[in-house]
């Protein structure tokens, strides 16, 4: 594995800002754009005082404006100042259809794993079965929430393990690249009272999403992972996700928390579980071990050309 470059070895023809200063940029460009977009969002109504979401319409534009306005800014900076293309930051069109597509399903699974342990181990009680599909207009906000959830999470993936990831990899090495990366994301989802457990669970989020990455050499796997991951959180079961309601009823069974918080996320949701940790640590071993496997494969005096796929 090159730890010089990683998705691929094309040159940017302009400037590559320098490691630390990088996740500044990204910092940057996240605030400039933010502001404009909340006031857009309080203006019309989407935000309430608290700057919350303002409901379901509320939570669908903020994962719209928010998120498409910080990716335009990180477009442009990629495009004028580092002057790369798509392929340096992991969306190499081949097997784009194939990973999102497979990433969106590991990515529904995933959760639905998680929270079926949950639910075995006493800390969710059943409500009802499939209240969603009582109700038209419910489904179609489910299906709006999927488009909001695409966005936000691909673009995360973007701006994260696809550009950070790889400018930093191009000023430094891979691994001081994924632990400033999944810092900066693990900061950036930080708010204040939070515990330490959802803490860490974000971090180990940004790391598995990493490793995988590293070991498809693009990000197309994780941006329909991150995607699934979210929307099913969010509308299948009736809890939080990232400590937000979606304001839909379940599309599979509402649940209702009766354990203690190491088990269920408490306001969290499942993200803040114990069994959420455990699972993104067999991730990360899982997709470790493949980029392990894969590099022993080449041999220790080869590097694997940062453009092919592993």
């Amino acid at each position: 594995m090159n730890l010089k470059t990683i998705y691929s070895t094309s040159p940017a023809r302009g400037w590559l800002p320098w490691a630390f200063l990088a996740p500044v940029v990204c910092l940057a460009l996240a605030i400039v754009t933010e502001i404009p977009s909340a006031l857009f969002l309080e203006r019309f109504g989407f935000l309430d005082a608290q700057g919350e979401p303002a409901g379901t319409q509320g939570l669908m534009a903020l994962l719209l404006v928010s998120f498409i306005t910080w990716m335009l800014a990180v477009a442009a900076w990629i495009a004028f100042v580092e002057r790369r293309n798509a392929g340096t930051i992991g969306l190499a069109k081949a097997g784009a259809a194939a990973g999102l597509s497979g990433g969106l399903v590991s990515g529904i699974v995933m959760p639905l794993a998680v929270v079926a342990c949950i639910w075995l181990a006493g800390a969710y009680e059943p409500v009802a079965l499939f209240p969603a599909t009582r109700s038209p207009g419910a489904l179609i906000a489910i299906a709006g929430l999927f488009v909001g959830f695409l966005v936000q999470a691909s673009i995360e993936e973007i701006i994260f393990r696809g550009w950070l990831t790889s400018v930093i990899t191009r000023r430094t090495n891979l691994i001081v690249a994924v632990l400033i990366s999944s810092l900066l994301f693990t900061l950036m989802h930080f708010s204040r009272g939070q515990p330490w457990l959802v803490t860490g669970n974000v971090l180990l989020f940004a790391l598995f999403a990493s490793v995988w990455s590293i070991s498809s050499n693009n990000i197309w796997g994780v941006m329909g992972w991150h995607t699934g991951w979210n929307w099913m959180v969010a509308t299948g079961f009736d809890v939080p996700v990232t400590g937000l309601d979606a304001g839909v009823p379940a599309l599979t069974v509402s649940l209702v928390p009766a354990g203690p918080d190491l088990l269920t996320g408490g306001a969290q949701g499942p993200e803040g579980s114990i069994f959420c940790t455990l699972f993104l640590v067999c991730g990360i071993l899982f997709f470790a071990r493949r980029i392990a496997r894969k590099q022993g494969d080449v041999g220790p005096d080869h590097n694997i050309p940062a453009g092919a796929q592993v």
